[in-house]
């Protein structure tokens, strides 16, 4: 009854304004100026200073004598307006007021009131009289601050109260998981963003020592059961989880358990990281699938990395790429001299040349297009630019595309892997890094076996160089899975297709795979390419695999939706080539541990360079002028454990 009446009031005073024609509504009015605080406060001092006189009066004391009434309070006013003016207690804006505002009033009237009571001595002692009573400085300070601080927080409530009414059947109820001094801020943002998205009614903590406490006048509560049992019970519609506390693995469970049960659930990066409110309120999140990957934090050599790369000129080939655009942006953060990024698409290219070019500006970038396949075309960069370290991450690597064009997997995978490498040795490049694939293990389709025969070349040609006593450049080799979010993968079409209304496809609901980010798998790249001597495949640690339906289900109430209701899933059936799990290590080989845990060397069956050598050839030049089931054919001599599945190319097996 008392909001309603509020209401009515504030929209009655609208109305008014309105009526006469001024175009004046409260809610635009932005802030109070600071003249007009000062002459509030100024008005406040005098109603504390005429209380303290008609108090002291009453008791038939002289606060203030008469004879020096105006003089006395001339000088009452103009101390305590000069300490306004040195602690700008006027220039805040009052709905925003805090304890900071506080404090500066509280000094401001502390030395007003010494200021005022060392005059007094100084009368006293010279003049034998004072021109105020000592207790009656008392008093007025006590009450001239008391007024201070309420009219601001009168004026903070009112502000609040009223601007929150039109709203509040609107607002989302929220509970706010942790209680540091991030969900403090986040919840003091919430209150005051315009307009509010959120109500915050609890806080929530893992432990129960805080369970009678209340923060912001909301409770503290303590997470016993599940979370989505707590939103159940306090009637809460969302969790915000701010606890940087919280291990992944608690994290994932949380949301799980929320998305689960159809509770919307936000994240927000460190508070300490922006600037303002309405920064914080900006950076509330749903969680992505990113955030909920359960992996410990990779923890890089940083020194030996450095070592590698300050002050050199690194090369990038498929720099464009998902893959390569990232190790360019790391790369850039160890201070080389110069980089070169070079792929053959134009446009992506020129868009990484913009985002990059200002980034750091002690490295040289030089963008580069040109074609792998076309050894005399790359020739001429390596000697203009002489790389001392290069990363070849160029590669076709869409499996059902490459089962059609196998040609263009030679070309492009194998040839193209195999100019670099030539020419890295040609031009006394330092370190060699191929980016290689989870598919090229016990290889399924033509796009792996590509890769695979792309590995074995490189790993020959550094073993052919070490038994000539030529250690000049050192050829190393990283193997990892999916990418979550690159270029093709199933995150992006996910998300595609969640925002489309569905259905999400996916070709088997079997099917399984080892996932990382970006970012994570380019770090890895990049420890990989330091430590190695040479010859090693290095394959990452992806954590656990992923069932791709349990993924695609995640995305689908990430994005607020109910799978197979809101958004149907569709079995279409496993691709060309397409395994219903990955490996990372062939049946014959065996792996090795490195310092950094997430890293191992896989020993593989080696053919010797001669061999391999004269194999692709006959490769490539069968994949110039045959059809594509010569190709194949030719590839599972070469490769003897690549075995078509689901592909036209099953039947050259039995060959």
């Amino acid at each position: 009854m008392k909001e309603t009446t509020s209401t009515n009031f504030f929209k009655d005073l609208n109305g008014f304004w309105s009526k006469i024609n001024l175009n004046f509504r409260l809610e635009n009015l932005g802030y109070l100026p600071r003249w007009l605080v000062l002459l509030f406060d100024i008005l406040v001092l005098f109603l504390a200073a005429l209380i303290t006189l008609l108090f002291f009066r009453g008791l038939r004391l002289h606060y203030i004598k008469n004879d020096f009434l105006f003089e006395c309070l001339s000088l009452y006013f103009v101390v305590n307006v000069f300490f306004f003016w040195a602690y700008r207690t006027y220039s805040g804006i009052i709905r925003h007021s805090s304890y900071v505002d506080a404090l500066k009033l509280f000094f401001a009237q502390f030395f007003s009131f010494t200021i005022l009571m060392v005059i007094n001595y100084f009368f006293l002692q010279f003049l034998d009289r004072k021109l105020f009573l000592n207790t009656g400085l008392v008093i007025n300070g006590f009450l001239s601050f008391s007024f201070l601080f309420l009219y601001r927080v009168i004026v903070k409530q009112t502000y609040e109260r009223y601007f929150n009414q039109g709203e509040k059947t609107n607002l989302t109820r929220a509970l706010i998981f942790g209680t540091d001094a991030n969900a403090i801020a986040l919840a003091n943002a919430l209150r005051t963003e315009v307009p509010k998205r959120f109500k915050l009614i609890g806080f929530i903590e893992k432990s129960n020592q805080n369970i009678t406490k209340r923060i912001l006048d909301v409770p503290i509560l303590h997470m016993e059961g599940s979370a989505s049992d707590l939103l159940k019970d306090t009637n809460a519609e969302t969790l915000i989880i701010v606890d940087k506390n919280l291990s992944k693995l608690e994290r994932s469970q949380i949301v799980e358990d929320c998305l689960e049960s159809d509770f919307k659930v936000y994240t927000i990066p460190l508070v300490a990281d922006l600037e303002g409110q309405k920064e914080i309120t900006k950076n509330i999140k749903t969680f992505e699938i990113l955030d909920l990957l359960e992996r410990k934090p990779i923890i890089l050599d940083n020194k030996s990395i450095s070592k590698q790369l300050k002050g050199k000129k690194v090369m990038v080939t498929g720099a464009a790429g998902s893959i390569g655009s990232e190790i360019v942006r790391q790369v850039l953060s160890f201070e080389p001299r110069k980089i070169i990024v070079l792929d053959q698409a134009e446009s992506p290219l020129h868009e990484l040349s913009l985002e990059i070019m200002n980034v750091n500006p002690n490295v040289i970038i030089v963008n580069v297009i040109s074609d792998i396949r076309v050894k005399e075309s790359i020739e001429q960069v390596f000697l203009k630019y002489k790389p001392e370290v290069v990363y070849h991450a160029a590669a076709y690597k869409h499996v059902p595309l490459m089962e059609e064009n196998p040609a263009q997997a030679i070309f492009t995978n194998v040839l193209g892997t195999k100019n670099i490498a030539d020419l890295a040795f040609e031009h006394d490049v330092e370190r060699f890094v191929m980016v290689s694939t989870d598919k090229a293990v016990n290889p399924s389709n033509v796009m792996g076996a590509s890769k695979r025969i792309a590995e074995k070349y490189v790993q020959s040609l550094d073993y052919k160089l070490k038994d000539k006593n030529n250690t000049r450049t050192k050829y190393i080799t990283t193997r990892f899975g999916n990418v979550l979010g690159s270029n093709g993968s199933v995150v992006p079409l996910f998300k595609k297709q969640i925002q489309e209304g569905g259905p999400i496809t996916i070709t088997h609901p079997e099917i399984i795979r080892y996932f990382m980010t970006i970012p994570e798998a380019c770090q890895l790249v990049l420890e990989a390419g330091a430590m190695g001597v040479g010859g090693e495949i290095f394959i990452f640690d992806m954590g656990a695999p992923v069932k791709i339906i349990d993924l695609a289900r995640k995305m689908i109430r990430l994005a607020g939706f109910v799978p197979d209701k809101d958004i149907k899933i569709k079995i279409i059936g496993l691709r060309p080539g397409e395994k219903l799990y990955e490996e990372l290590l062939n049946d014959s080989s065996r792996n090795l541990p490195t310092h950094n845990e997430k890293i191992l060397i896989a020993h593989e069956s080696m053919m010797k360079y001669d061999e391999i050598n004269k194999s692709i050839s006959e490769l490539i030049e069968t994949a110039k002028i045959k059809s594509n089931s010569a190709i194949v054919t030719k590839m599972k001599k070469i490769v003897p454990e690549f075995k078509s599945l689901n592909s036209i190319y099953e039947e050259l097996d039995s060959i």
